[in-house]
């Protein structure tokens, strides 16, 4: 690293962070920390989600697993993330937006009682701040392998990167964090396309990468058809439907990207900020994915051994990027990772301070007592990504760490959602589906990483079918108590025990708009057929582009 690279760096990295301290000094109530006011336009929205979608943990982590798996991993961003940001933008997150609700736990109390409320928030607390330690993690390789700092620089450099993205979150709440994430997007698209192209022309492009793959005899790895899971028993349309489930989940359960939607100043913003964001994060992806595949074709990585596939991005921008083109590579990096600190910090702290602390804990005070608890609580979450550093390390790569942890409890979750939204399925259904789900989840976790469980079959405790296993234990519990029990009405939502600043703070956001327009959507700006178009367009990638 030059010093033109590190003014590149700490010049755009210090505008974004210091116009987010900047916009921060204008927050003061609860709907504004939490949801902005509900008054993001969709393209800010969009590129705030685009920023937090493709962190820094999916740059190096999926490198690493293209160049260890083949290109598979895509269809997570192709069909998974279309599928999801539309169950989510027009079916789940506008039932929570109509009724007045800050985060999505808040609706599973009034459909499903105060248990699941309470359970969904600590799933999502364990289920983000795993994710903030895969991100903390990948931060570490990047400034060691790429940038050559001594451990003790990089993690002091990550601990101050934790401190100034919790500074203007904890201020300026989500109106902060969005803003800024807009700016970081396109930071981090600039630097995708600039290590893209650099590689590309390294392995002489397509045509050279496909010749040194039909020689090494890997083509295998360009073509998700041919990708038979970790020991060769898994069809390939199985993890296809498997990634599918991972990002549905990822835009449903998720409360980092539902508390963007809940924050959009209308249903109509909500819907096409769904689809711009997954429509950036697409090519953006292939580039990621390709890079892995590239360095199969490069002599110096070709001997590089799998348990290292982590190390492929940085070792790829060490080794091909000139002075000025690295500072642009490493300020999209330390973006995506500010961008993801602050994104959860704020979603967490949220879940935290509503669902836990002033529902459970603390009832009756003012609006800036719990203004003040949620500013706190984001320290306090992005604290927590440290704790699974260890586990992470002790996995064979970043992505398989990430899959082993999200069928456990992310996935029960997902359907309970669905089935309250979608299905008259009754209240108690709710929390005995989501406790069975996770009781399997937990199960299958032990078998694959903690102990060998003799009894249980590789098909059903596999990373891979554990996915559709979780989904049938979920589903089939919540449909036999419904039959027991009997149907409820999906949009029968019971009173909450929302009481003082709870209730108060709902009663205070703005009124619900349809749409900005002053008399109608035009009809070419309808989002169901940009819907339709989205998800035709990553099917074809799937499973025809790749497959």
């Amino acid at each position: 690293m030059t010093f033109l690279d590190w003014l590149i760096v700490f010049v755009i990295n210090g505008a974004i962070i210091s116009y987010g301290i900047y916009l921060a000094r204008g927050t003061e109530t609860s709907s504004e920390w939490f949801l902005g006011g509900r008054a993001l336009p969709w393209w800010a929205v969009g590129l705030s989600m685009f920023a937090t979608n493709v962190d820094n943990a999916d740059i190096v982590g999926v490198t690493g697993s293209t160049f260890k798996e083949g290109i598979h991993i895509i269809s997570v961003y192709a069909v998974g993330s279309v599928v999801g940001a539309i169950l989510a933008a027009f079916f789940v997150v506008p039932t929570m937006y109509r009724a007045g609700f800050y985060t999505n736990a808040e609706y599973l109390e009034a459909r499903f009682g105060p248990s699941t409320r309470v359970l969904s928030a600590l799933i999502q607390l364990q289920y983000r701040s795993s994710m903030l330690g895969l991100i903390l993690w990948s931060a570490h390789l990047l400034l060691t392998e790429m940038v050559g700092m001594s451990l003790v620089q990089a993690w002091s450099l990550i601990v101050v990167l934790v401190i100034l993205a919790g500074f203007y979150t904890a201020y300026g709440g989500l109106r902060s964090v969005v803003w800024t994430d807009a700016a970081q997007g396109i930071v981090m698209m600039i630097a995708a396309l600039v290590i893209f192209v650099t590689i590309w022309q390294a392995a002489g492009g397509w045509s050279g990468l496909m010749a040194e793959l039909d020689r090494t005899g890997r083509t295998d790895m360009a073509h998700i058809g041919r990708y038979w899971g970790d020991h060769g028993h898994t069809p390939p349309w199985m993890v296809v439907v498997a990634w599918t489930i991972i990002g549905s989940g990822y835009w449903t359960v998720n409360h980092t990207q539902t508390m963007r939607l809940m924050g959009s100043r209308s249903l109509w913003d909500m819907k096409i900020a769904a689809l711009f964001g997954v429509a950036l994060s697409l090519p953006i992806m292939i580039v990621s994915a390709s890079l892995g595949i590239f360095a199969r074709a490069l002599p110096d990585f070709q001997l590089l051994p799998d348990s290292a596939a982590d190390t492929v991005y940085p070792l790829l921008a060490n080794a091909f990027l000139g002075p000025g083109f690295k500072g642009i590579v490493v300020a999209g990096v330390v973006a995506a990772v500010v961008s993801t600190f602050d994104s959860m910090g704020s979603a967490l702290s949220a879940i935290f301070t509503r669902d836990v602390y002033a529902r459970f804990l603390v009832r009756e005070r003012e609006d800036h007592h719990y203004v003040l608890v949620g500013r706190f609580a984001t320290v306090g979450v992005l604290a927590l990504g440290f704790l699974y550093l260890p586990f992470i390390a002790n996995q064979q790569n970043m992505i398989q760490a990430f899959t082993t942890l999200i069928s456990v409890f992310a996935t029960p979750l997902l359907i309970t959602y669905l089935a309250g939204v979608l299905t008259p399925a009754h209240r108690r259904s709710g929390l005995i589906g989501l406790c069975v789900g996770a009781s399997y989840g937990v199960i299958a976790l032990v078998d694959r990483v903690f102990y060998d469980i003799a009894w249980l079959p590789t098909w059903f405790t596999s990373r891979w079918t554990s996915f559709g296993w979780s989904i049938l234990f979920t589903g089939s519990a919540i449909a036999i108590t419904t039959i027991l029990l009997g149907r409820q009405s999906k949009s029968e939502l019971a009173e909450t025990k929302d009481t003082g600043w709870l209730l108060r703070s709902r009663e205070e956001l703005p009124t619900l708009r349809e749409h900005p327009f002053v008399d109608r959507v035009p009809i070419w700006l309808n989002p169901t057929p940009w819907a339709v178009l989205c998800l035709a367009g990553s099917l074809y990638v799937v499973f025809v582009t790749f497959w």
